[in-house]
């Protein structure tokens, strides 16, 4: 993949309260990423955006859950899920702070 495509790999991070005690005792990091790349795509696409080495990659993907809307029942879209092991002394900051 060239450049540009690995940009569109990574969604968004998933900030939870589980992700958040994953990343302080694991150096794990969640992200919502997009339904067809593979494994050493994100790794790929997280060294690029945050200059870090990746150690792993785990993938899993989430259902979509069912909903009722009155008497209309559908269900959300389900969407894939990358949680990522950073080597030793590497680390990611979402908030900027210095």
């Amino acid at each position: 993949m060239n450049r540009e495509q690995l940009i569109n790999v990574l969604l968004e991070p998933r900030i939870t309260e589980k992700s958040t005690m994953i990343g302080d005792k694991y150096k794990q990091f969640v992200f919502k990423v997009a339904k067809q790349v593979s494994k050493p795509e994100i790794k790929r696409a997280v060294e690029l955006m945050f200059e870090v080495e990746v150690e792993s990659v785990q993938v899993c993907n989430v259902r979509g859950k069912r909903k009722v809307f009155g008497q209309r029942s559908g269900h959300r879209v389900g969407w894939k899920k990358a949680y990522v092991r950073l080597k030793p002394g590497f680390d990611i900051d979402y908030m900027g702070a210095q």
